[in-house]
């Protein structure tokens, strides 16, 4: 059994355009922000909702180029990979962390922009490298377009 592990499995809607750069080495990273809403309550309505969190993603290599080239603000994307925590201290002598996340693969799930049909979990998705991958994280078994997750709401858990 492993000692640790660090995986992440994200579906959301990308904020802003990918930023294409190359590491002093000269291996691409593709930036990324992904919006991932979250269902809650509201403590003083008692109203059910979305409240987003937002994360930093970065894609390496062929994967991110191809990341810059086709994904654009507000395509859905499924991200799977690793958080990394860093840290530095800023000029004036401040010290400041962040966490993101190192994607591994990056499957295109939301239509195109362009009108065309885009791959979703019941067609299938593109995959970062462009190839049709069928469907989105679905070798566990697990078929979103068949399995209704948001029947079972959150008054069901006891805490």
């Amino acid at each position: 059994m492993p000692s640790s592990v660090n995986v992440v499995v994200l579906i959301g809607n990308l904020t802003r355009d990918p930023e294409l750069r190359a590491t002093a080495g000269g291996t691409s990273v593709c930036k990324l922000g992904l919006a991932v809403n979250e269902r809650a309550k509201d403590p003083t309505t008692g109203e059910w909702g979305e409240r987003p969190n937002y994360f930093d993603i970065d894609v390496f290599g062929a994967q991110g180029e191809s990341c810059a080239q086709y994904l654009t603000k507000g395509r859905q994307v499924a991200v799977e990979g690793r958080l990394r925590w860093r840290s530095w201290e800023t000029q004036e002598g401040q010290k400041r962390s962040a966490v993101s996340i190192v994607a591994n693969s990056v499957q295109f799930i939301g239509p195109r922009e362009s009108g065309g049909q885009g791959g979703g979990w019941s067609g299938g998705g593109q995959s970062a490298g462009g190839q049709s991958s069928g469907p989105a994280f679905n070798k566990g078994g697990l078929d979103p377009a068949k399995d209704d997750f948001a029947e079972s709401g959150d008054d069901d858990i006891p805490f």
